[in-house]
């Protein structure tokens, strides 16, 4: 792991799926399961749950980079950003199709009536998905 310049934060994304990104960063905004957070450099330490939503981290040459996160857990350290996640994504490799029919799907089995179990399980596929077309909306603003 490199050592952060005096004014950027390291910053490093994994998954099950092996690692999604690493290196320095002017700040970082995550969605912390209380609502979303906003790291800088020298943060205090900090280690909180992670709900389905995006990850933006700006880079020292001032672009931003997005992510999605399905879940997880963010450890914060004056020099140091770990998150890890259930699973994540690049914004620009999701699959806009795939994230409209598991909404679909999870919306269809909320409209049965199914047992609470499922209702759970259709509720957190439906907040997932939103969460990923959220992040597509975005990035598609900021190409405009």
């Amino acid at each position: 792991m490199a050592e952060a310049a005096p004014n950027t934060i390291q910053v490093d994304i994994v998954s099950a799926e092996g690692e999604i990104f690493s290196g320095p960063a002017k700040m970082v905004f995550a969605p912390a399961s209380q609502g979303e957070i906003g790291i800088a450099p020298r943060h205090a330490p900090l280690l909180s749950m992670l709900k389905a939503g995006e990850v933006r981290v700006q880079t020292p040459d001032g672009e931003e980079q997005f992510f999605f996160v399905g879940g997880g857990a963010i450890e914060v350290q004056p020099r140091h950003v770990t998150v890890l996640a259930d699973t994540a994504l690049r914004a620009k490799d999701i699959d806009e199709a795939a994230a409209l029919a598991a909404k679909q799907r999870a919306e269809e089995a909320l409209r049965d009536k199914t047992d609470q179990i499922t209702q759970a399980e259709a509720l957190a596929e439906l907040a997932r998905a939103a969460a990923q077309l959220k992040v597509l909306e975005r990035l598609r603003k900021l190409r405009r």
